[in-house]
């Protein structure tokens, strides 16, 4: 395990059986939990909802860990079967517990699934599922609904309006939180002539995420 420490953050590479992984620590003074958020299928941890919890999050007592799955680290363009996404995940979770502290599960699309999955067996507080593709665009028969009620856990899910990957209107009703952020795609950008800015976009989306990780502790 090697580390190398920055003036407001620090990155750590952790060994797991689906290679290394890296996360990317935010530290608050004074933490109270720590949320790890994992990325997509198509991206890493610069989306802009990862970006931006990261940025304000340890304001309010929260250190945010943003992790990089095995396969970005090595380069790759494609994302592995969830099989091996679970494993990378399991094999960094104990990093993550270092501090001492309550763990929340999180990630976007891909990320939330996995999060999903293995939040209850790996002792997470609970599951923050951004972007949850509840089914792949146009075809809303092949649900994945199940990972999602089946997490076991406290959830909440933050969905864009025009999501492809599943619409709020969409989601089923479960144990699970539920926060649109109207207009948003699955990148939860938003349009140009839509009568919210990506800015405001994002301030909802991170307000919303800071009030239900203070209802955890």
């Amino acid at each position: 395990m090697s580390r190398t420490t920055g003036t407001a953050q620090r990155t750590e590479t952790v060994g797991t059986d689906a290679g290394e992984a890296r996360i990317t620590w935010h530290p608050a003074e004074g933490a109270r939990l720590v949320l790890a958020v994992g990325h997509g299928a198509g991206g890493g941890i610069e989306a802009r909802d990862l970006r931006a919890l990261a940025a304000v999050l340890p304001e309010r007592g929260v250190s945010v860990a943003l992790v990089e799955q095995p396969w970005r680290v090595a380069g790759k363009k494609v994302a592995p079967a969830p099989r091996t996404l679970d494993t990378g995940w399991r094999g960094l979770w104990p990093a993550l517990t270092v501090p001492g502290l309550p763990v929340v599960a999180g990630g976007r699309s891909a990320g939330a699934r996995v999060a999903c999955r293995t939040g209850a067996e790996l002792g997470a507080r609970a599951v923050l599922a951004l972007s949850f593709p509840l089914h792949p665009p146009g075809r809303p028969e092949k649900s994945r609904a199940d990972e999602l009620l089946g997490a076991a856990l406290p959830t909440l899910v933050v969905q864009g309006g025009r999501d492809p990957f599943g619409r709020p209107e969409e989601f089923p009703q479960g144990q699970h939180g539920l926060v649109e952020v109207p207009h948003a795609d699955h990148g939860f950008a938003v349009p140009k002539k839509a009568p919210l800015t990506e800015d405001q976009a994002m301030e909802l989306l991170i307000g919303a995420v800071a009030s239900w990780l203070d209802g955890l502790t």
